[in-house]
């Protein structure tokens, strides 16, 4: 996509809506490749005239033309004559002469792509002349539907402008499919597509049958009718849907066929998705037990914590009651990492999001009354496993605690400034306080902590044992103290 990306570039004319054209276009052509039984070639036209092929899209429906990629390379002369011919054609063009690739006789045939009266370059079709010989009923019904659609490409048709793909699982050429006309009435289904339909719980033939009939038979009360369904099974639009009965499910996607009078047809793909859907569901009840769990595990922290609250108002002992409401502090640190791990699917958390919370609630428990520390972030720590969040977590809590109950001691007002950088699994953060400072000679290079100093052994602790890296405390040049983490994620 790289190449495509610099064909597309290296035309200035191009704007927005044009390059959309050919991003969509390249995006579901792989269907035409394969119904046609052959390699297409998208060519652009470089500013300095030479024609480039953007992108190419093999057919593995049969064996491809093209061993090697030949993206990025320039079209030969022998090539420019018909191309000067198709830029005037107002449909498609077909080469008057059959050429010799490799050991293959190949015809081509060129569709001009425009979007708003503006030529923006030709899809190319190789097709192999000997997947042309001895074609049975299948062959002829797939290279006929491939035709249909290669031929809109001129008529700019395809790539649907209204599609609507839910992209969950597009189904396949090779996987099934069905040829319906006008009416909606199946006229070939290939035998992969009959097996879907079989699976579902289908009895008797699908030809000469309205493919929206067979479907909705097939449905029982229960059955979950997405509402695109119809528009599906009718082929009146380039959307796809589910068919789920009988414990089955078939991806069924609809690609309306045009002439120049209007929609003629449809090409339907089915899929067996049975087992993948199975998969989804176990994987969705998984992730709400974790989630579940999370949820219970914060909220049984909570209970500690407020215990550990309720403890500290009955003591008389003022050391006692501080040591209590630091260890009330930590255990809520670690409850809101769960609260945000029970809302999403996974084990990841948005940590700048529950980070910012937590630092905030900790400057505000820390801080007196009559004080106002404000609190900044600059960078990001991205989404992050509670593997590391955790840990983190009580790092960063024990450092702003620390901060605003040393470093502010007997001022009315002060910032805190919280630099990230991550690139990987590399962690580097910089806490900066304008404070009062540390003093090197007296605590040794080791910041001033509450209380009996399990703060600062909990930020050594975590950073040298979990995250393997180093924390160096530093007198700040303005005034106050900067403390640098160097650590190293144990998941990217």
């Amino acid at each position: 996509m790289a190449v495509f990306s610099e064909s597309l570039n290296n035309r200035p004319d191009f704007d927005s809506s044009d390059k959309e054209t050919l991003h969509h276009l390249v995006a579901d052509w792989q269907v035409i490749a394969d119904l046609s039984f052959a390699d297409l070639l998208l060519v652009i036209q470089r500013t300095d005239g030479a024609y480039v092929v953007a992108e190419q899209c093999r057919p593995p429906t049969v064996m491809s033309l093209r061993a090697e990629d030949v993206v990025g390379t320039v079209l030969d002369d022998d090539y420019l004559q018909e191309i000067q011919e198709a830029s005037v054609c107002e449909g498609v063009y077909r080469s008057k002469s059959l050429r010799t690739l490799g050991r293959a006789t190949v015809c081509n045939v060129y569709a001009p792509i425009r979007h708003q009266g503006k030529l923006l370059g030709f899809v190319i079709r190789e097709t192999n002349m000997a997947t042309r010989e001895y074609n049975g009923r299948y062959e002829s019904e797939s290279i006929n539907a491939g035709k249909q659609l290669y031929e809109m490409i001129p008529r700019g048709q395809f790539p649907y402008h209204d599609s609507i793909m839910n992209q969950r699982h597009n189904a396949r050429v090779a996987d099934g499919f069905i040829i319906l006309t006008y009416e909606g009435i199946v006229r070939y289904a290939s035998p992969n597509a009959v097996s879907c339909f079989r699976r579902l719980g289908m009895n008797g033939t699908m030809q000469g049958q309205y493919l929206s009939e067979i479907g909705t038979n097939l449905l029982k009360e229960n059955d979950p009718v997405p509402e695109t369904l119809p528009l599906v099974l009718s082929g009146k639009a380039p959307i796809d849907s589910d068919l789920s009965t009988n414990r089955s499910s078939v991806s069924i996607r609809s690609l309306p066929l045009m002439d120049d009078q209007g929609r003629a047809g449809a090409v339907v793909l089915c899929r067996d998705v049975t087992e993948l859907r199975r998969r989804e569901v176990k994987l969705q009840t998984k992730n709400a037990t974790i989630s579940e769990i999370h949820h219970r595990v914060k909220n049984n922290l909570q209970a500690v914590s407020a215990l550990l609250r309720l403890q500290a108002r009955k003591t008389t002992n003022d050391e006692v009651k501080k040591q209590l409401g630091e260890a009330q502090r930590r255990v809520q640190t670690i409850a809101m990492v769960h609260e945000g791990l029970s809302q999403t699917a996974d084990e990841i958390v948005d940590f700048d999001k529950v980070i910012t919370n937590l630092l905030r609630m900790s400057v505000d428990l820390a801080s007196m009354n009559d004080q106002h520390i404000g609190i900044d972030f600059v960078g990001s720590f991205g989404m992050m496993p509670a593997q590391d969040a955790t840990p983190l977590s009580l790092v960063l809590t024990e450092l702003i605690t620390n901060a605003v109950e040393h470093g502010y001691e007997g001022r009315k007002e002060g910032h805190i400034t919280i630099t990230v950088s991550r690139e990987g699994k590399i962690l580097n953060v910089v806490v900066e306080d304008d404070g009062i400072g540390i003093d090197h000679e007296e605590h040794g290079g080791m910041a001033r902590s509450s209380g009996s100093g399990l703060g600062t052994q909990i930020i050594n602790t975590f950073v040298t044992n979990d995250f393997g890296g180093t924390v160096d405390w530093q007198p700040r040049e303005e005034g106050g103290t900067r403390v640098i983490l160097k650590m190293k994620l144990r998941a990217a």
